[in-house]
């Protein structure tokens, strides 16, 4: 069968904006090159050999970072813009769920909107007619029909604009991250309205960062990274594949952001006065007292929820590294629920100590402690 989407070797090429080389439309035609005579540095590739094929009445998900080209995918097919090479092929009527409310004038009423936008979607004039009241009460907006669209608010107009592309009836529906156009009900509403438009054998193509809904919704998936597919196939599969080289981007960003954090506490503690040393300012106290005290004597903080800094104490036993460990005992930053983590913690006594306690506390991004124990 005949599929409703396919993508052959399709590479986008974009020109990066540079002073020198910004020219007119009209003189880019006269010298009869736009992207001909552009050095490799002066062009930017959205997309690069990207292949994939939607069978007709399927709902496939198209996922991956932003700026990966999964927009510019979406466009070619709607065919909002053209390929640098390779080829497009859509097989149906398209709607397009990209750029909500595009066309809408703002001096006009939504009724009159309504027309224009449905006429430029592909709809006669009785065709709008005949679904201009399912459009309005779609769209939650039977008060304000008539009143300029410049009165409505962002959600209102982007609902008037989805409401009028999801009833043009198409073969093929391009969705691109619009299901934030109203409130918990409205979402539920346009969820109900891609699960019908599946019971009715359409076609969609989902461009989405919901990746429970790529599972939930989608009979297959692509990943797309910097213009290229990384996989395309079962949605799971795509989807836990995604995450996985997004978790090691962000082990790896962990792991430089410490390695920052340790050296330059590295070169505090070389900075500050240690045990057995005294401060060289007059009369300062000698380290192996408080970093700070009160005017009674008792240490400033108390406890370490009240540091505002990552080290505390009195310098008497030091901390000298902390490193999380995986089940397989190797160093790791990102952990999954349910999985085994051990801390491994490394002291330095400046002296004898036979009163000593271990403790942890696991703190969310909130700072507020969500866990802690001690020995």
């Amino acid at each position: 069968m005949k599929p409703a989407i396919e993508l052959v070797d399709v590479s986008k090429i974009y020109r990066r904006y540079g002073g020198r080389h910004f020219a007119t439309l009209k003189s880019a035609l006269l010298q009869r090159s736009i992207l001909r005579d552009l050095t490799a540095g002066e062009t930017f590739p959205a997309l690069t050999d990207v292949s994939f094929t939607v069978p007709k009445g399927s709902t496939y998900g198209v996922i991956g970072r932003n700026g990966s080209g999964k927009s510019t995918a979406l466009k070619l097919v709607a065919g909002i813009t053209k390929p640098t090479s390779g080829t497009v092929r859509v097989d149906g009527r398209i709607s397009a769920l990209i750029e909500l409310g595009a066309g809408f004038h703002p001096e006009i009423s939504g009724r009159e909107n309504v027309f224009i936008n449905g006429i430029m979607l592909g709809l006669s004039r009785s065709e709008v007619q005949d679904r201009f009241d399912e459009i309005v009460d779609f769209a939650e907006l039977r008060e304000f029909i008539d009143a300029p669209v410049k009165t409505y608010s962002s959600g209102m107009y982007m609902r008037l604009g989805f409401a009028v592309a999801i009833h043009v009836e198409p073969d093929v529906l391009l969705v691109d991250e619009v299901l934030a156009v109203g409130d918990e009900g409205f979402t539920h509403k346009c969820l109900d309205k891609f699960a019908e438009f599946r019971r009715r054998n359409k076609t969609i193509l989902l461009v989405t960062h919901s990746l429970g809904l790529v599972e939930r919704f989608c009979d297959e998936a692509v990943w797309i990274d910097h213009g290229r597919v990384m996989g395309h196939g079962d949605p799971r599969r795509i989807v836990d594949a995604y995450l996985t080289d997004v978790e090691q981007g962000e082990e790896q960003l962990l792991a430089t952001t410490t390695a920052k954090a340790v050296e330059a506490a590295s070169r505090r503690d070389d900075e500050a006065p240690h045990a057995g040393e005294t401060a060289d300012a007059g009369g300062a106290p000698e380290a192996g007292t408080p970093e700070s005290t009160a005017a009674d004597g008792a240490p400033a903080h108390q406890n370490m929820f009240e540091a505002t800094e990552g080290r505390w104490g009195s310098r008497e036993i030091e901390i000298t590294d902390v490193t999380l460990l995986d089940h397989t005992g190797e160093p790791s930053f990102v952990f999954h629920s349910g999985e085994a983590m051990s801390v491994r913690v490394g002291v330095q006594a400046h002296a004898p100590v036979a009163d000593f306690v271990f403790g942890i506390g696991l703190f969310n991004a909130e700072g507020v402690c969500c866990y802690g124990t001690n020995t």
